[in-house]
């Protein structure tokens, strides 16, 4: 019997569909990838249909413990739903999660994306460090500080956060005072937050801004293994004007070293 699961963050939506899709019975209106996938909406991450869920009588809800609310997933296991709760803040954290998700409780084979994802983030070549800041939010100002999962993927492509030992993960810090950090570097990505060239780049003027796609900056699934490549030719595009680009190693000069992710 095929186990019917609903999906209540975006990035697990797309790696269930990419390893599993005829699993998925319902997932948020937030879940955009895959584009053609045809099960039921159950709301928002943050304001999800609980009797639409019950309803569906899912074997497993997968959430995660910053997109979705403790007290519906409460609500969701006193109704004697199952449910799953990811914490991802790193990236070995992150691949560890998802092979536990689809080959433990969802009893998948380990996919071949999963494979790919990991190759793509080993031994990447050292990159010239930038102090930056990176807002995911405006209205008020708020940005990157300790222990996230997008800080620990820029941290891997050269990006020193100037908040990463803030004692608040996404703290809210007025624009005097980010311009004031003198950072080298802005990053906006288009999520939570939808930073465009014409909304966001304006408030540091002088600074490098590097747009960034927020899938590949704060999903964790199929859209990693492309992730290192996409993100560091965005970063690279932004500091072009301002002095020589980060650069990869050339493999063919032993440039990259070997190992896996720290």
């Amino acid at each position: 019997m095929t186990m019917r699961v609903v999906s209540l963050v975006p990035s697990l939506t797309e790696a269930i569909a990419a390893s599993g899709r005829e699993l998925l019975v319902g997932v948020t209106d937030w879940c955009t990838e895959p584009g053609d996938l045809a099960v039921a909406r159950v709301g928002g991450t943050k304001n999800p249909d609980l009797a639409r869920i019950v309803a569906l009588r899912p074997d497993l809800v997968v959430a995660n413990e910053e997109e979705n609310r403790a007290v519906d997933l409460a609500a969701l296991r006193a109704a004697g739903v199952p449910v799953r709760v990811t914490e991802v803040r790193t990236l070995p954290q992150a691949f560890a999660k998802l092979a536990a998700l689809l080959t433990g409780d969802l009893g998948l084979a380990r996919p071949g994306w999963l494979d790919a994802a990991e190759l793509a983030w080993q031994g990447l070549p050292d990159r010239s460090q930038v102090r930056a800041v990176v807002p995911i939010w405006r209205r008020p100002w708020m940005v990157l500080g300790r222990d996230t999962f997008a800080g620990d993927v820029l941290r891997r492509l050269g990006v020193r956060l100037i908040h990463a030992e803030h004692p608040e993960r996404y703290p809210a810090i007025p624009i005097g005072e980010l311009l004031a950090a003198d950072p080298e570097l802005v990053v906006l990505p288009d999520e939570p937050y939808r930073f465009t060239a014409e909304d966001g780049p304006e408030a540091f003027p002088g600074v490098p801004a590097a747009l960034l796609s927020g899938r590949h900056l704060t999903w964790y699934g199929p859209s990693l293994a492309e992730a290192p490549q996409v993100l560091a030719a965005a970063l690279d595009r932004a500091l072009r004007s301002a002095g020589p680009p980060l650069t990869w190693g050339d493999p063919s000069k032993g440039d990259l070293p070997a190992g896996g992710v720290p």
